[in-house]
């Protein structure tokens, strides 16, 4: 099969396109061009790659031509954060693929009412990314119920891998919290640091996508989500974390109005959309119908993309243990 794969160079693509390839697919991988897949696998120098600037292309009109114009069979759509853009692109390619592929998240649910949270649960989403990937999730199903557009959506949750920085236990980026907690200094978490956060291994998410690939009766008009076997609380990863390093950690715990006057806006923007979510999904819907098998627990997930922080000098920490 011809599989496009938008983003093909992104967190996700960089461990699809060669499972694709291994699974003797042709591939073409859709990017802007501007950086290389996270791991150069030799397997790359059978990709096609095309560079395409994607906002430039939709404000023309001409996006959605242009990768019908690449004559897939099925198209992998890892990039698409705005309803209009999926509209653009689904109506360019409607009778003309087997299969469409979009990348969600898990963010479309909104606050976590019900732990863990099945597909089921009705969509209250806040946040522009959330209600946007929520109306998309929308509008492509029902396109495929309804007009028989043949769309599959997968929810990832935080997605983790060597290379960049994972979500660390305050729920943001700040690389440098995990150096405390290599030292023993004191860390301070929100709240009782009780909120959830739900890791996926990336490679565990292009698993994901392959198995949609290969199921396409169960796949076509449905949603899945796509996360590690279990979720963590802040307190949790805290104490993994630093027992990597051969100690406790230091907790502090402190109301939210103070806490978040402790860290940057933008460290506190982002920890209050993860602890505001506070995420924790379940999975059985994708291990049913499509046989997703995650290879990574969290920890698992998390742990190998801080050694490679550290071995490569952008976390100032010993090895872990």
């Amino acid at each position: 099969m011809r599989v496009v794969v938008i983003g093909g160079t992104g967190h996700i693509g960089t461990y699809l396109v060669p499972r694709l390839l291994a699974a003797g697919h042709e591939v073409i991988a859709m990017s802007r061009g501007k950086r290389e897949p996270y791991h150069g696998a030799a397997a790359w120098a059978r990709v096609q790659r095309v560079v395409a600037d994607r906002d430039a292309e939709e404000r023309a009109g001409s996006f959605g031509a242009a990768v019908c114009g690449l004559r897939p069979d099925a198209v992998v759509d890892l990039v698409c954060f705005r309803l209009e853009s999926a509209q653009q692109l689904a109506e360019a390619l409607r009778g003309r693929v087997r299969h469409f592929l979009h990348c969600g998240t898990l963010w479309v649910h909104g606050p976590t009412e019900v732990a863990p949270t099945p597909e089921t649960v009705p969509r209250r989403p806040f946040g522009e990314y959330g209600v946007q990937k929520a109306a998309i999730e929308e509008y492509l199903l029902d396109e495929a119920r309804r007009r028989g557009f043949p769309a599959t959506v997968l929810h990832p949750g935080h997605i983790v891998g060597p290379g960049w920085p994972p979500i660390n236990p305050a729920g943001n980026l700040d690389t440098a919290l995990f150096e405390r907690l290599a030292t023993g200094e004191e860390v301070t978490l929100p709240d009782q640091g009780l909120a959830t956060l739900h890791h996926v291994h990336a490679d565990d998410v292009a698993q994901a996508f392959m198995r949609a690939v290969e199921s396409w009766s169960a796949a076509v008009g449905e949603s899945f989500h796509v996360a590690s076997p279990a979720a963590l609380s802040l307190t949790g990863y805290s104490r993994a974390a630093a027992a990597w390093f051969g100690h406790e950690p230091s907790l502090r715990l402190l109301p939210w109005p103070e806490w978040r006057e402790t860290v940057t806006p933008e460290q506190a923007a982002a920890t209050w959309d993860h602890i505001a979510h506070s995420r924790c999904a379940s999975i059985e819907k994708a291990q049913r119908l499509l046989g997703y098998m995650p290879r990574y627990s969290s920890l698992q997930a998390i742990r190998e993309a801080l050694a490679w922080l550290i071995d490569n000098g952008r976390v100032e920490a010993p090895p872990l243990e």
